[in-house]
């Protein structure tokens, strides 16, 4: 009796260390995505803006970068 609690115990010690190690993974990766999410909104952000930018270029009659020819040509 006394060997089958000591092995429910040393099951148990498993199981809360095996625990501790997934409820770390999940908060590292918590972080991570938390982390792209700002990313993914600053780089939205810039994109937006350099739309923007390109739109009022081509407003004001500017030479479309993209429609010209390579210099090579």
């Amino acid at each position: 009796m006394e060997q089958e609690a000591a092995a429910f115990a040393d099951r148990l010690d498993g199981l809360e260390i095996h625990l501790a190690h997934i409820s770390k993974a999940n908060e590292d990766l918590s972080d991570m995505v938390a982390q792209h999410q700002k990313d993914l909104a600053r780089l939205t952000r810039m994109v937006e803006m350099l739309a923007a930018r390109e739109a009022e270029r081509e407003a004001q009659g500017a030479e479309v970068i993209a429609d010209a020819p390579p210099p090579h040509y």
